[in-house]
């Protein structure tokens, strides 16, 4: 028995508005996709991601350290003003120890950030990690088998800050348990000091150390 003309009409209207929901479902798609490279788009500078965490002087902070491509991993270690990785970190081969400087940051010579990533990317300076410390809520987490801190900032958005340890001469101490990230500021009192951004389990703080510890270097914008 062949469909007469008013169940051709029901047919062809119920294929149409299957089409219509499947046009409506893929364009909503391309639109999340276009939304989504557009939100990727404006958070790249020079190729590195950054993460807007609302602090109050409007800096961005680089979503992974200086010779990583993932937040949880460690990334290179420098001497403080050094701008190339070494087999080993001591005293007797730290170009900046014992030399009287002003805040690197910026400085190509002897920032890290700028010179391996260009254009406005910097060390932070002391004040800036202070920042980071005082306006931020910070927990213990650990992401893919890496220990650190997911730092979130007052608009919600955050960075993950792996415990990466440091390197003295050529072994690397208390990865998975402690954070040593250098800041562009020399000690204001010892030319073989430089201020960084240390942490563990118990707490955050900006101190000051030995300019020849390879420690790891967050970049900012």
């Amino acid at each position: 028995m062949f469909p007469n003309q008013q169940e051709i009409d029901a047919t062809d209207n119920a294929r149409l508005k299957g089409l219509c929901a499947d046009l409506q479902s893929w364009l909503g798609l391309q639109r999340r996709q276009d939304d989504k490279q557009k939100h990727n788009a404006q958070n790249l500078h020079n190729g590195h991601e950054y993460v807007d965490l609302g602090l109050p002087s409007g800096l961005k902070w680089a979503k992974y350290n200086i010779g990583a491509t993932a937040p949880e991993q460690y990334g290179d270690y420098y001497s403080w003003g050094e701008i190339e990785t070494k087999d080993s970190y001591a005293w007797g081969n730290c170009t900046t120890m014992g030399a009287s400087l002003d805040d690197i940051s910026g400085n190509a010579e002897y920032d890290v950030a700028r010179k391996k990533w260009g254009d406005a990317w910097r060390m932070p300076t002391k004040e800036e990690q202070e920042e980071l410390i005082n306006n931020c809520t910070w927990e213990l987490t650990t992401i893919n088998g890496f220990n650190g801190f997911k730092v979130i900032g007052p608009n919600g958005n955050h960075i993950f800050l792996p415990a990466a340890g440091y390197r003295y001469e050529e072994t690397l101490n208390f990865d998975g348990y402690y954070g040593g990230y250098w800041s562009s500021t020399p000690d204001e009192t010892d030319n073989d000091y430089a201020h960084y951004l240390g942490f563990d389990d118990k707490e955050q703080r900006v101190n000051s150390y030995y300019r020849s510890d390879g420690q790891s270097v967050r970049a900012v914008i």
